[in-house]
């Protein structure tokens, strides 16, 4: 089964206001992720109180959406011991009954060493039975997720449920795959698990996070229908997050209708 569902956003107010939509419009998926900034724009983890995680959990199970939580940007596991910095949004993820948890790909770090750094919050997840989803940014390359997966394949501790959040706006950034996220995709081996979508589009040029259908799929869906038919030949079983809150929302509706009909 593939969902498909939205993210919140720095700029709706109130901070519930996409996730409200994804209610209204039937979606089966959504992202919750705490990204304030250092100016205060966005909103962190403490401005969803108990009764609102409440509803939010009792929400999801009503209309079977699946939950994810992204980390903050600035939860870089080489700064501090990783849970201590992921405590914050692990406690979201439990208290919402979250599935899976969302984390970047390190930048320039060694591979080994940010896999030993990471161990302690594999564990974690795996002993609550959630899952770990690790993303490409516009500097990880395909090499460097194929690098990671068969890394922690031979690690020697629990792995089977860490996989790839692939990022199409990231795979159509990095220097080596500019505009051409399908060689991005083609690049990625089959023994990686792609667990996790992300959607957005931009032209090559800076991470725009432009919705589906209006960057250059608005006029070519060409690489849509492929970007589709790759997800069944890897029996993708996940969730595909809109990673956007346009104006107006319903470009949201439009992007999730026409996902809906290529897959």
């Amino acid at each position: 089964m593939i969902r498909i569902g939205n993210q919140t956003s720095k700029t709706a107010s109130p901070l519930t206001l996409p996730f409200n939509y994804a209610l209204e419009k039937r979606f089966d998926a959504f992202e919750w992720f705490p990204d304030r900034d250092e100016f205060g724009t966005g909103w962190e983890e403490e401005d969803l109180d108990l009764e609102t995680r409440e509803w939010i959990r009792d929400s999801g199970r009503s209309q079977d959406i699946q939950f994810s939580v992204h980390a903050p940007l600035w939860a870089n596991p080489f700064d501090s011991p990783a849970l201590t910095a992921f405590r914050a949004s692990l406690n979201l993820l439990e208290d919402i009954g979250a599935s899976i948890f969302n984390v970047h790909f390190p930048p320039d770090e060694n591979l080994h060493d940010y896999l030993q750094t990471i161990k302690p919050l594999i564990l974690h997840l795996k002993a609550r039975g959630r899952l770990l989803a690790i993303e490409n940014t516009p500097s990880t390359s395909p090499d460097d997720v194929n690098r990671l997966f068969a890394l922690l394949k031979q690690a020697g501790f629990p792995s089977e449920h860490v996989g790839l959040c692939l990022d199409l706006g990231h795979a159509n950034l990095h220097n080596t795959t500019r505009n051409d996220y399908l060689l991005y995709l083609h690049s990625i081996q089959k023994s990686v698990p792609v667990i996790h979508i992300h959607a957005h589009e931009n032209h090559g040029d800076k991470d725009s996070h432009l919705p589906l259908f209006s960057g250059p799929a608005a006029y070519d869906d060409r690489g849509m229908r492929v970007f589709a038919e790759w997800l069944r030949r890897r029996n993708f079983n996940g969730a595909i997050i809109l990673e956007q809150w346009p104006d107006p929302p319903d470009l949201l509706e439009r992007a999730h209708r026409r996902l809906k009909e290529m897959l």
